[in-house]
């Protein structure tokens, strides 16, 4: 038969056109959109141990599952290889004289009987009654000893009928068999009316287990009948029929009942969407089907389904398949049949027919523009995602795109102040900069902000929602979810190019049911994914091919290849590797980057700190030590980040009582940061020791600077009437500044301008705090409305502020350091001597990228090339 008569046969169709399977897109197989289920996998890693031992001979086990699933009695039940095996034992095994086919019908009812010696006779179903079965008109035809071979739903129609106007047909005839080819049903409902322990004695009703769970590959079916049916129907099925594989994939797919009501939802959904798009199609006539199918006739003058599958097979673009209907009795060469595929898949689909019955139209109405995209997700967390992300970034902006970052969600203490005060991830605005934008909390609309182990401050498109338990933010993450997909869109439309930035890593199969931004983010932005792993961690490659491993088929097919990220040796040692990988997964590595120590942009969050990201040699030539308390709810530690440049400054981190009596003799000052949990972290550091170290230390030649959260730890109390960071109420503070804090519910976000009241020197920054801070002390800032800031002890050498950034400025940190050089009793430099510029790094990281990575390939996959 000929590929389009059959369908499924991607590689007839590529012989036929000279090209590859890969470049067709097949809508003549009528399979679930969704792929096998994921526990298909697991039981395909057994497949050598199960292949090696003999199957159970009428399976046993399998039926045993079915029969509970069911409710039906086992005596009932039996298993074949696929419903084809049934369809064809039928007519062998009942005593009839006739078969019965309401059409158009699947062909191999006509065959089967044909070669059983049953005559047979068709009912034509009338297209001016939508293909639906006149039961009366059925019932003048029958007779005892007829076979009736009916589809619920029908096969091509997608029409199926009430139980009840069946089961009064069985009754009436009860010499006549009914036999019903259930092999689509699932995809309507999860149970069969037809299905019980007292079922009639002429009635069979049989199923294929290949179509909804996306097996065909396996063959695999089952049939339900009165006991004496079914035994006639056992005799006729070979011992041995269902491998030791099949058994054992049923077993597993007939319990999955998550996968099956998402497939029921998710298809009717496609279903009526891709209907939508081809009823508007002009010439085409859409048949109101209930299954994972649409029959479709081609009402078009000097054009029929024939030529339009040979057309839309050879266009210059992807390659579609559709299933002529010629070959259905009852059908002639103007239908044509469509599987329902994933959603990308059906705008392709409606994009090529329109290219060929109205080529003015540019693209189905219902199909909004894509705009192209790249999504780059992790092995891990810190696989280095947000730093290739603003390196493609830059890459496409060079040559000559306008592009933009996002990140549906992001989990980070680093945060940042927008020009219209809203709040958003620090990595999103280094990517911002490498496309030359200016922050927009689109770009990460929702920003989860730990409190503590089991909570977070949630923050939605720049303003605070709340603070939640995990449980309360996965009630609320379907509001977070449509914010994602609404900022995702606006952006969208706004740019020529998007670059997606997954978080943690798309395996984690624990929250994979509550995703909202990796792999269902992807499929919203229609975006290939690169799967980012970190060889310096070890075990890349096994990430990788385990990452593939548990994921479901639709996010497989986004997965577009690798990225091997912070290697240190020669990439051509990888060869093998990458030849592994590519066997393996079907996936090729697309680039090898370097390992890039001190790159000179801000960490995306406090991973790489807490790991010693910030750990340096103490300069040769003389300097000055510059300490900084690593709390444990460390937030915008980024603020000293412009000091690692300096080359007069040995940055320490402080982790302990022990480290801090070490650095304190050569310590020329000490940084208190912020803090997401102000009074946890001050009992730590009353508990750990170093609020009396702190302390004592005051009063020795030493400034002591607080910023945010660590400037309200300088004070004498911090309330939180509120409980907004604590369930005390009040906590002591260092006692260092006579002032006190309370923490208020309204979030202060804002930028500002501000001067430095000892140096008169102007600064900018950002402010992010709930705290309401008041005392005696004169304020340290003067803002540019007059309102002063922190405050400052009388000697100056103890201060804080609440805006953060307040070290980015070259000059502000120079005078800062110079004092300190001036107490050590060392010449000041008097000159900016290391600039604060993100872009050279920009720039220098989008080139080693670009050398390292195949732009071409990556570019080709986005659409762009």
């Amino acid at each position: 038969m000929d590929a389009f008569g059959h369908g499924g046969d991607v590689n007839a169709l590529a012989a036929r056109i000279g090209g590859s399977p890969e470049r067709i897109i097949d809508f003549s197989a009528s399979i679930n959109p969704l792929g096998p289920p994921e526990c298909l996998r697991r039981v395909i890693s057994r497949g050598v141990e199960l292949l090696a031992r003999y199957p159970d001979p009428e399976g046993e086990g399998l039926l045993t599952v079915l029969a509970g699933g069911l409710g039906l009695a086992r005596d009932r039940l039996l298993a074949a290889n696929g419903s084809t095996e049934i369809i064809y034992a039928l007519p062998r095994a009942l005593p009839c004289r006739r078969g019965v086919i309401p059409v158009p019908a699947y062909g191999d009812y006509e065959r089967a009987c044909r070669l059983a010696g049953l005559d047979t006779i068709v009912l034509p179903l009338r297209e001016e009654n939508g293909f639906r079965i006149d039961f009366p008109e059925l019932a003048g035809l029958l007779r005892a000893g007829d076979l009736v071979f009916l589809g619920r739903p029908n096969n091509p129609t997608g029409r199926s009928f009430p139980a009840a106007d069946l089961l009064a047909l069985v009754a009436a005839f009860p010499a006549t068999f009914f036999a019903v080819d259930e092999s689509f049903i699932e995809f309507i409902e999860a149970h069969s009316d037809l299905l019980t322990n007292d079922m009639a004695a002429n009635l069979v009703v049989f199923r294929s287990l290949t179509k909804f769970y996306a097996i065909p590959g396996l063959r695999l079916g089952f049939a339900a009948a009165a006991p004496q049916a079914a035994g006639l129907l056992r005799r006729q099925i070979l011992p041995w029929s269902v491998n030791a594989l099949a058994q054992e994939v049923g077993k597993a797919v007939l319990v999955d009942t998550g996968y099956a009501e998402e497939s029921r939802r998710r298809v009717r959904r496609l279903r009526s969407e891709l209907q939508e798009m081809l009823a508007d199609i002009p010439g085409l006539q859409v048949v109101s089907g209930e299954a994972n199918y649409l029959l479709v006739k081609l009402n078009r003058s000097g054009l029929n389904a024939c030529d339009l599958a040979d057309r839309l097979l050879m266009a210059s673009e992807r390659s579609v398949a559709i299933r002529v209907c010629d070959s259905f009795a009852g059908l002639d060469r103007y239908y044509f049949r469509v599987a329902v595929r994933e959603q990308g898949e059906n705008e392709l689909l409606a994009a090529a027919l329109l290219r060929e019955l109205a080529p003015r139209r540019k693209r189905p109405r219902q199909v909004r523009a894509r705009t192209p995209a790249l999504m780059l997700q992790g092995t891990s967390s810190n696989a280095g995602k947000s730093v290739l992300a603003a390196a493609l970034c830059r890459i496409l902006l060079q040559d000559g795109f306008r592009v933009a970052p996002f990140k549906a969600q992001n989990m980070s203490l680093n945060s940042f102040v927008t020009r219209d005060g809203g709040e958003m991830g620090r990595a999103q605005v280094v990517q911002a900069q490498a496309c030359r934008l200016d922050p927009d909390v689109r770009m990460n609309p929702v920003l989860l902000k730990p409190t503590g182990e089991c909570g977070s401050q949630v923050i939605v498109n720049g303003r605070v929602a709340g603070n939640m338990t995990v449980d309360d933010y996965i009630r609320f993450k379907g509001r977070a979810a449509e914010a994602a997909r609404a900022a995702y869109d606006g952006l969208a439309a706004e740019h020529e190019v998007i670059v997606l930035e997954g978080a943690g890593s798309p395996a984690e199969v624990n929250l994979k049911k509550h995703d909202i931004v990796n792999m269902a983010m992807a499929r919203h932005a229609k975006s290939p994914v690169l799967l980012v792993g970190d060889i310096d961690r070890g075990g890349v490659f096994a990430s990788f091919v385990g990452s593939l491993e548990v994921m479901a088929e639709w996010e497989r097919r986004l997965v577009t290849g690798f990225l091997v990220n912070r290697f240190r040796g020669q990439a051509s040692l990888l060869a093998d590797a990458y030849a592994y990988v590519y066997d393996f997964t079907g996936k090729p590595v697309l680039g090898t980057v370097p390992y890039l120590p001190d790159l000179g942009l801000p960490e995306e969050d406090s991973v790489g700190f807490k790991a010693g990201l910030y750990a340096r040699e103490a300069p040769a030539d003389p300097h000055v030590a510059v300490g900084v308390i690593d709390l444990p709810h460390i937030a915008n530690f980024t603020d000293v980040e412009p000091f690692l440049a300096e080359p007069d400054v040995h940055l320490r981190v402080i982790r302990d009582a022990a480290e801090l009596a070490r650095a304190l003799p050569g310590l020329a000052a000490l940084i208190l940061p912020g803090s997401k949990n102000v009074p946890a972290d001050l009992a730590w550091l009353h508990g750990s020791g170093l609020a009396a170290m702190i302390h004592a230390a005051a009063g020795r030649h030493l400034e002591i600077v607080g910023i945010c959260g660590g400037f309200q730890m300088l004070g004498e109390r911090v309330q939180d009437p509120h409980r907004l960071e604590s369930e005390s109420g009040e906590a002591t503070g260092l006692g260092l500044l006579a002032a006190t804090t309370v923490l208020a519910p309204d979030k202060t976000l804002r930028r500002r301008t501000a001067w430095h009241q000892a140096s008169g020197m102007q600064v900018r920054g950002y402010e992010i705090h709930h705290g309401r801070t008041a005392g005696d002390c004169p304020g340290a800032l003067r803002m540019a409305d007059g309102d002063e800031d922190g405050a400052v002890s009388p000697d100056g050498r103890l201060w804080g502020t609440y805006l953060h950034g307040i070290f980015d400025d070259d000059s502000f940190r120079r005078w800062f350091i110079d004092r300190l050089r001036s107490a050590k009793n060392m010449e000041p430099l008097g000159r900016v001597a290391a600039p604060y510029d993100l872009e050279p790094a920009l720039d220098r990281l989008a080139d080693v990228v670009r050398a390292s990575v195949d732009i071409p390939a990556i570019y080709r996959s986005m659409g762009l090339a």
